[in-house]
């Protein structure tokens, strides 16, 4: 048997899929692949050409219809335009785009679409891709949470491949494509969820003001930022909660610098704390640092300077003494997260909130788990 190299092992356009990748990374937004940002993600647009380039042969293994270099590189330049449009985020579900690319491996591979088997397949990028190419997709891992995330987005749909959504008054539709009757059915429980959960707990989640920087007006909280404190160790400030912070930077892109700011005031013994943007080196350095003092879990007291040692971290917990206290508010702007400084209703509002349910199972007493176990 003649072996037959593969597009891949002679040329590829690299600058198209790279450009592609990049740009995929900035309008994947609604994607699947951004419900768990799989940390050693493959860029879709990637994964498609890679398969492609992977399964078609290169010209020159075909002597007979490209007996020469120049036949070969003009075929080459047409495989690479099929690469080129393939790549493309907008023609990611275009079906003339994708077919082409599916009758150019079948050519190569007797007519059929082959098989695809990931058995490292994370985040699920090459079962997808495969699978949209219409190749026969298969993935395992051993990371439960990447076995559930391959579930639904490999496994699961394919099922309800050209059916009807059951929610009631779906739309009067002839037809469904793929799996727009699922997608149709999990937009609308999913939006009948967040009613019954705002109904529930949106009492605990107020607007917050936003600061003059992103634009002012009222915006929704999504998360609220608070450090760990325990007791001053200075007798002076024994009745204050100093926190114990390894860092008081909340966003370091440039031009977007934010960070939080302790105000200290020792006469009257209180600790409050206000968001600060932009700010010389020397802050943004200070802020980094938090209450650290040094390597490891050591921290320094804000209102006397004095040393805090994880002993004395660890003596205070044991005691019931550590607290904590709100630094920050996370709202969702206009143009992406704003920070607002924190204010004592939000603080109550969210110590407010009483769970009437507590886990009963005992933690094993084995020094070696520094982790919660199952």
């Amino acid at each position: 048997m003649t072996y037959k190299k593969k597009l891949i092992e002679v040329a590829i356009p690299l600058e198209a899929i790279n450009a592609a990748s990049a740009r995929e990374k900035s309008i994947r937004h609604g994607h699947p692949s951004t419900l768990h940002l799989w940390w050693a993600r493959r860029p879709l647009a990637a994964c498609r050409a890679v398969l492609f380039a992977q399964l078609v042969d290169d010209p020159s293994s075909d002597l007979k219809k490209f007996p020469t270099h120049e036949a070969q590189e003009a075929e080459r330049k047409r495989l690479f335009g099929i690469i080129e449009d393939l790549v493309q985020w907008e023609n990611s579900t275009n079906e003339e785009v994708l077919e082409r690319a599916r009758a150019e491996i079948r050519k190569s591979c007797g007519g059929e679409l082959p098989p695809v088997y990931d058995p490292f397949s994370g985040g699920g990028s090459i079962p997808l891709e495969a699978q949209r190419l219409g190749l026969p997709a298969y993935g395992s891992d051993l990371n439960p949470v990447a076995v559930m995330i391959g579930k639904a987005m490999i496994e699961i749909p394919p099922k309800f491949k050209d059916k009807e959504p059951i929610h009631p008054g779906a739309k009067d539709r002839q037809f469904y494509r793929n799996a727009e009757g699922l997608a149709e059915d999990v937009k609308y429980y999913g939006e009948w969820m967040r009613e019954k959960a705002w109904e529930r707990i949106g009492h605990l989640y107020p607007q917050v003001e936003l600061p003059k920087v992103y634009g002012g007006g009222n915006a929704t909280v999504i998360a609220w930022i608070w450090a760990r404190t325990v007791p001053s160790p200075d007798p002076a400030f024994a009745n204050v909660q100093v926190p114990i912070a390894s860092s008081f930077l909340l966003s370091t892109k440039t031009g977007k610098e934010a960070w939080v700011e302790p105000i200290v005031d020792k006469q009257a013994k209180t600790i409050s704390y206000r968001i600060r943007h932009g700010g010389t080196k020397a802050e943004i350095a200070v802020a980094k640092e938090g209450t650290k003092a040094g390597r490891g879990a050591n921290f320094r007291c804000i209102m006397s300077d004095t040393a805090i040692t994880p002993d004395y971290v660890k003596s205070n917990g044991r005691a019931g003494k550590m607290g904590q206290t709100l630094i920050a508010i996370v709202a969702e702007g206009n143009r992406g997260r704003a920070y607002a400084s924190p204010t004592e209703a939000h603080e109550k509002l969210a110590l407010s909130a009483k769970f009437d349910w507590k886990p009963e199972t005992s933690l094993p007493n084995d020094p070696r788990n520094f982790w919660t176990v199952d």
